[in-house]
């Protein structure tokens, strides 16, 4: 909050007592777990990386970060590939099979979403990666495949689970990154997608699409956006929400408006969207994919007010720049880092905006992160 003071020129702007999390421990409904091991030549062991180690692997399974569900699935991963000897993928050959474990988990629906990631395990083909690829294409890492994962899905089947089990997945990833991308998914059991409730309304939440990680706490956020909104005005004709994710605070803001155009980046979010306002009922809200900058010169409907939840780094100059010619009455931003924030804020006050309110929202209980909702005014309005 500190340096939004350096940055906000209205004397007056009211900064409001910060929103507590609703948990303060198991409020995460994602985690990206790692293979590897905690010391070299060590069992296998899935967890989190050592703080500034790229290759030592820690075992999470008392993280309070999460709740009872995700730390069996933890154990019962690290026991079932580890007593078959099932090889990691080594991070400096580029060597191994497991990679990756992704779990997310409605914390309103209890639904859970399981995905591995592993390697191609030498079945991709050799054209798919060009001359100089020097992955080892041609080596089979599990000869007895099926069976492994066959026996993994029974396997989850069994844990007793105080959520519901919805999903497992089986991503491909051959990249020689230390992140998880899809090369290609198989459904091993149930279905590619949990749903989640907010604020009386159903979202569909694909394995890599955008949604906040700590659902009570997003709850928490959205309430406060909403209540921005409707500070500004009762009814709109046009919103914009830009940077739109799965298109949360588009649906949220639906009623209040006549239509709300969303732009995202990440296709698979647009397309979760499309499905959440559908489930939803709501047949006033559009998606669009695909860059802000570009995307906002093909939208022909004039806005009547502006929500930016954009990624960590801001809104990108040229794109915020254009986003100020509409010279909107309200502009609502909300940030997942103050420093970004600060940036963009200078730029937007030198357009003729003031800072009429902010408010912070505990995402990350016992961290330094939050996230910032702040209400911007033209001022000739």
């Amino acid at each position: 909050m500190a340096l939004l003071f350096d940055v906000v020129q209205n004397k007056d702007c009211l900064y409001e007592k910060a929103v507590e999390s609703p948990l303060h421990q198991g409020y995460r409904n994602k985690m990206e777990f790692t293979f590897g091991n905690e010391r070299k030549d060590g069992p296998l062991t899935l967890g989190l990386h050592r703080k500034k180690s790229f290759f030592d692997i820690l075992p999470v399974t008392e993280c309070n970060i999460v709740d009872a569900d995700f730390r069996r699935i933890l154990t019962a991963t690290t026991d079932y590939f580890g007593a078959r000897q099932i090889p990691f993928f080594h991070r400096k050959s580029h060597e191994g099979y497991l990679r990756h474990l992704l779990v997310r988990k409605g914390a309103h629906t209890g639904e859970i979403l399981i995905d591995l990631v592993t390697t191609w395990n030498g079945k991709r083909p050799q054209e798919r990666y060009g001359d100089k690829r020097d992955f080892p294409v041609d080596r089979c890492f599990v000869p007895e495949e099926d069976a492994l994962l066959a026996g993994y899905v029974e396997l989850l089947q069994s844990l007793p689970f105080d959520g519901t089990l919805c999903g497992i997945l089986h991503t491909r990833n051959d990249s020689m990154a230390d992140v998880i991308r899809d090369e290609g998914t198989d459904l091993l059991y149930g279905r590619d997608y949990f749903f989640e409730e907010l604020l009386s309304l159903l979202f569909r939440i694909t394995p890599f699409s955008f949604f906040q990680t700590n659902s009570l706490g997003a709850e928490a956020l959205y309430s406060v956006v909403r209540e921005y909104v409707l500070v500004a005005g009762k009814e709109f004709g046009n919103v914009y929400d830009l940077y739109s994710g799965t298109g949360t605070i588009a649906q949220l803001l639906s009623p209040v408006a006549a239509h709300v155009t969303g732009v995202e980046i990440v296709e698979e979010a647009v397309a979760a969207a499309r499905d959440n306002a559908e489930e939803n009922g709501l047949s006033n809200c559009t998606f669009y994919a695909g860059d802000v900058l570009k995307v906002l010169d093909d939208l022909t409907e004039l806005p009547d007010l502006i929500v930016l939840d954009p990624p960590r780094d801001g809104v990108q100059a040229k794109a915020l720049s254009k986003i100020l010619q509409y010279g909107v009455p309200h502009i609502v931003y909300v940030s997942c880092k103050p420093t970004s924030l600060a940036r963009d804020l200078v730029p937007i006050q030198a357009a003729g905006y003031s800072v009429e309110r902010v408010r912070c929202v505990d995402m990350f209980p016992f961290t330094r992160h939050v996230e910032t909702a702040v209400l911007l005014q033209r001022n000739d309005t």
